[in-house]
């Protein structure tokens, strides 16, 4: 999602584009599901089972893991969700059951000379919570399940049952939501593992800012306050951030950075088209469509755009 990074060219595509990478180079990996975890309340926002797709390490990687998270944005309130709901992005039902393992996540050392023989796991992404949320009451009409902390929680103890606790290395990733994800769960994960462990945590396009967008309105930040209360997400955040910010403050990795114990590395383009789009010219900022060309192309934008965007990031 965002221009230039590793998560635009492996991670964030739908399911047409993810489907146009597929070559002989890619390893194809069923998907799995933790259909354990129904029982336990901890599905997507259909009620649906929460999956992954893992190709196991061999050799020396035997005992190293790397865990992806998927990214997909968020859902914010009962609307946004509903719609979410219907596609991968809400429901293990709507998802493809064999994906292309690319980038870091090939098999083959000269693709990913670091981890090619690692055990490779992709965190299917379907709560729209970046795996935060944790609401007991299911509203009888939307049948909405807001349940992201729960799926982490059992798609982790699924993982570790199958050898993640005997992890000598391990890493989590994600992109853009799934980004989001590493930040927020990066020490978690890391004391689930074996106190000698080596663990890092890597976020790609996941550093969302909080700026106001070109009509001078705080959008984003209003937004991810309306993901946290939909989700109920304020328990599972970071409490060295909540304990001082409010809630909402906290889907901002700014905010939540300097307190993270394990190494962590952010990986972000210089000029991320997603954020220009979304935060700093979000549609209902520019219902007039002056900026429309402009936050699609930068070579569209005039001076005065230029000179504006600079003032706000």
């Amino acid at each position: 999602m965002a221009n230039g990074s590793l998560c635009s060219v492996w991670w964030c595509c739908a399911v047409a584009c993810a489907a146009a990478l597929v070559t002989v180079d890619a390893l194809l990996v069923d998907i799995t599901y933790v259909e354990s975890a129904v029982a336990r309340g901890a599905v997507c926002l259909d009620g649906s089972a929460p999956a992954y797709h893992l190709a196991r390490g061999s050799g020396s990687g035997a005992n190293s893991w790397l865990v992806h998270f998927e990214g997909g944005g968020w859902c914010n309130n009962v609307t946004t969700c509903l719609q979410r709901k219907r596609t991968r992005l809400g429901s293990s039902k709507e998802m493809v059951t064999q994906i292309a393992f690319s980038g870091i996540l090939n098999d083959r050392p000269d693709y990913s000379p670091d981890f090619y023989n690692w055990n490779k796991v992709k965190v299917r992404y379907c709560d729209g919570s970046s795996f935060t949320g944790d609401v007991e009451q299911v509203d009888p009409t939307t049948k909405l399940y807001y349940r992201g902390a729960r799926i982490w929680q059992a798609v982790m103890e699924d993982l570790l049952a199958k050898g993640m606790d005997k992890a000598q290395n391990a890493l989590i990733s994600g992109c853009s939501a799934g980004g989001l994800t590493s930040i927020l769960h990066c020490d978690r994960f890391h004391e689930l593992l074996p106190a000698g462990a080596r663990v890092k945590c890597l976020s790609d396009a996941g550093f969302f800012i909080n700026e106001k967008d070109v009509a001078g309105v705080g959008y984003i930040a209003a937004f991810f306050n309306d993901v946290v209360t939909t989700h109920g997400s304020a328990k599972n955040l970071p409490s060295s951030c909540t304990s001082s910010l409010p809630p909402g403050m906290c889907f901002f990795p700014q905010n939540e950075v300097k307190q993270i114990q394990t190494p962590l590395f952010i990986l972000n383009a210089a000029y991320d088209s997603w954020q220009v789009r979304n935060i700093l010219v979000p549609g209902i900022a520019d219902r007039r469509g002056t900026w429309h060309s402009c936050k699609h192309d930068i070579d569209q934008c005039s001076a005065d755009q230029l000179r504006d965007s600079e003032m706000i990031f």
